[in-house]
This record gives structure tokens, C-alpha cells and sequence, in this order.
């Protein structure tokens, strides 16, 4: 199949996920984890932790697999988010209600929704335990348990969030005070920061840079605005191509770059910000603000943290190519929560969870697994409200592009893509 053809059969977020190779890995047993089941309240064939986009999809699989009833998705929250929309709700340019969706309408019919949290996990008794010390056991355990937001390790935050001027498009409580800062912005500085973590969707923390620009230029605000974006990387994006690309744009927009600035204190009632130089440790500067977009520090969920499961920092620790557990072979992680060495995307996901599948459906005839994930990631960066350069690459930092176009180049064909087929693609195919 052509790249274009899985876009239209399959889904945007991964354009080219019916064309990853298989690779032949060397044998090995994979005999399953087979110590005597922990006393439980039920028992599931496959336990799935969280139901984000990477939970959702896998449970919709092994729906097919094993039948409904023999699969649960363990998720607390009655609302599930498409969240690469906030970019554009941030922007004006989407509502947030069109991100939005109950969670049990999204939950494959017939699959066991456990409205719960995680509070721990037991890979050496194949269980997990729930809040109220409710304790669900099985044979298959995927995690997805996603990426967790700390703007509370930013002195100020998120207290600060109740003044104006600031918001940040990465929670549901303040994407929409972003688009009132940006609304309100008369003159000054205008900040949009990158912390010094790993994200999700690292393409973000600029794309409202570029909106916010667009959007002032087009009301006659732009003359009176000093854009400003401090990051904490030493370099604009992670792949030459695209980055040689976005620092064209900047030149000619006339922002300014600051790099290896991390955000440590917000002092909102005085509309301070405060970096520090990551060159020069203990060094900060402070800068004032007219408007100013939060990107925080992030890590892996708490449950995750010196867990079994985890490695030294607190990633689910599974094989980058298999995406089967390094140590348990009954267990598996897909998404954000895991350490995979490539970006954080909704795209990762979808094509994570193709070659996933595969690797569980021959774990489940006891054969080694053979599909090999490459890395592949998406960032749709959105330039303007009509244009996004379409980022694609794999684990070696390497384009890895699906048209037969130069996706360096900002399109409005691409935007449109963004803005309105990756949505309804999402909701109507990668869930289901």
C-alpha cells in the first residue's frame, strides 16, 4: 500500500504505519511470567492501565483478540481528550468541546471499564492494585498510562494560573486562558517556554509561538510585540531538516531565541518570569511579561516511579522495538509512559500500536516477536492559522515522510490535515 493509500484507509496520525518492515529478531523463550495469581477481586486475560489514546486503541485489539469480555481497561477519568487540538483551541481556531468525548464512548462495547486509579503494580503476581486496595489480576498486562504534568515544580505554579496573561495549552484548565492572554495582549514581551523534561508533543510549546505571531499580525498588534521563546534544548528542533526550516521562519518573523533557559519561578501578580541559565547553574535571569505560555516540566505517573516495571527514572522499560517488557514477557507498554527513545505523540501511538498487536499475537503462541517499531513520530508544526510543515522522522532523528513532497516546506494542504482529517480520523479510527 502507498503511504498516501494508509493515510486514507488507515489514519493521518501515522501515514506510513502499514509500511514498518518486519524485522527477524533472535529467538529466545518467552515463557510468560507464571508465578502463582495474587488473591484478586476479578481476573481479566488482558489488563489495560489507562485510557488515553494508547489504552483505547490497544483495548479495541485485543477486543478482536480475545473477546470483550476478557479484556478491561482500568481509567479514572469520565472524559477522554484529543489533546493535539488544544494547540488550535489555544489559538482561537478550535473549540474546546470538539476535543472532548465521554469516556464510556469511547471504551470498546463490550470491554470492562474499571473507573479506578492505579496505585501500584505486582509483575511477580501478575496484578496490579486499585484505589481502595481492590486488586485486579491477568494473564496480559498493557501499560498506557501516559505522561504526568508538574507545573507545581515551577515556584508560583499553578496558583499563578488565577492572574491574567498566562495560560498553557498542555491541561484543560488553562488552554482557554491562553487564548484570553493572547486576546488581551496590548504591548511587551511575549514568552512561550520549553522545560528542561521530556514532553509530550514537543512541537507544541512553538506552534502557539507561531499562531500568537500570526494572530498579531493579522489584528496590527505585532509591531508592539517582542516575542521571546526560551528553551531549555540547545537547539530549535531535534531534526536538522525541520529545524533549518522553523529557523528560517523565525528570522523572518523576528523572534527571538534563547537557548538552554529553563522556567523556575512565575511571580504572576507582578507578571515576572524567571529562568534559569542552564550553561551557568544557579545563574537566573527575570523577565517581564505582557503574556506568557507555560510549558511544564513533566514525568513519568507516580505509580510508575520505582515500580517493578519502571526503569531508573520511573519509564515503563520495554524493548524499542517490540515494545514487549524488558524483564516480564506478559507485560507491555505503549505511549508516553514508556522509554522509548523517540518523541511523545498521538503519532507514535498509532504506529506503536500496529506493531504492538503483532507482538502480542505472537507472545500469545508463545513465538518471539518479529515486527520491529523504527521510531516513527509525527509533529504537525503549525506555522500559521493556514499553514503546517509536516514533521515526520524515527529513532535516528531521520525524515521518515509519508508524501512525496519536500514536508519541510509550509502547506495549507498539511494544515487542513491537522485541523480537520487527524481529528476524525482519531475518534473513527485509531480509537476504534
Amino acid at each position: 500500500m502507498s503511504p498516501v493509500g494508509a493515510v486514507l484507509s488507515y489514519t493521518c496520525l501515522r501515514p506510513g504505519v502499514w509500511l514498518l518492515k518486519p524485522g527477524i529478531q533472535k529467538k529466545r523463550s518467552l515463557g510468560l511470567h507464571t508465578a502463582a495469581r495474587c488473591a484478586a477481586k476479578d481476573y481479566y486475560e488482558v489488563l489495560v492501565l489507562g485510557g488515553g489514546s494508547g489504552g483505547i486503541a490497544m483495548s479495541a485489539r485485543m477486543k478482536r483478540k480475545v473477546g470483550a469480555g476478557n479484556v478491561a481497561v482500568v481509567e479514572p477519568s469520565k472524559t477522554h481528550y484529543y489533546q493535539p487540538l488544544w494547540t488550535l483551541v489555544g489559538a482561537g481556531a478550535k473549540q474546546l468541546s470538539a476535543s472532548a468525548r465521554p469516556t464510556e464512548s469511547v471504551i470498546p462495547e463490550g470491554v470492562e471499564w474499571i473507573k479506578s486509579r492505579v496505585t501500584a503494580l505486582d509483575p511477580d503476581k501478575n496484578c496490579v492494585r486499585l484505589e481502595s486496595d481492590v486488586k485486579i489480576s491477568y494473564k496480559y498486562l498493557i501499560i498506557a498510562l501516559g505522561i504526568s504534568l508538574h507545573y507545581e515544580k515551577i515556584k508560583g505554579l499553578p496558583e499563578g494560573f488565577h492572574h491574567p496573561k498566562i495560560g498553557s495549552n498542555y491541561s484543560v484548565h488553562t488552554v482557554e486562558k491562553t487564548w484570553k492572554a493572547l486576546q488581551d495582549f496590548k504591548e511587551g514581551n511575549a514568552i512561550f517556554t520549553f522545560p528542561n523534561t521530556p514532553v509530550k508533543c514537543a512541537g507544541a510549546p512553538q506552534k502557539i509561538m507561531y499562531l500568537s505571531e500570526a494572530y498579531w499580525r493579522k489584528t496590527g498588534k505585532r509591531p508592539k510585540a517582542n516575542i521571546m521563546f526560551n528553551t531549555s534544548l540547545g537547539v530549535i528542533f531535534g531534526v536538522k531538516k525541520y529545524a533549518d526550516a522553523l529557523l528560517e521562519i523565525i528570522e523572518e518573523r523576528n523572534i527571538a531565541v534563547n537557548y538552554k533557559r529553563n522556567l523556575v519561578e512565575v511571580r504572576a501578580d507582578k507578571q515576572e518570569a524567571v529562568f534559569e541559565n542552564l550553561d551557568k547553574p544557579g545563574e537566573t535571569e527575570v523577565h517581564q511579561y505582557e503574556m506568557l505560555h507555560v510549558t511544564p516540566p513533566m514525568g513519568p505517573p507516580d505509580v510508575l516511579i520505582n515500580s517493578p516495571v519502571s526503569d531508573e527514572i520511573g519509564w515503563v522499560d520495554v524493548n524499542k522495538e517490540t515494545l514487549q517488557h524488558k524483564k516480564y514477557p506478559n507485560i507491555f507498554g505503549i505511549g508516553d509512559c514508556t522509554n522509548l527513545p523517540t518523541s511523545k505523540t498521538a503519532a507514535a501511538v498509532a504506529a506503536q500500536s500496529g506493531v504492538l498487536d503483532k507482538t502480542i499475537s505472537l507472545v500469545m503462541k508463545n513465538q518471539s516477536p518479529t515486527k520491529k517499531y523504527d521510531g516513527y513520530t509525527s509533529c504537525p508544526l503549525v506555522t500559521s492559522y493556514n499553514k503546517v510543515i509536516l514533521a515526520e522522522f524515527d529513532y535516528n532523528a531521520q525524515p521518515l515522510e509519508t508524501f512525496p513532497i519536500d514536508q519541510s516546506k509550509q502547506r495549507t494542504t498539511m494544515y487542513h490535515m491537522k485541523a480537520d482529517m487527524m481529528p476524525f480520523l482519531y475518534w473513527n479510527a485509531l480509537l476504534k
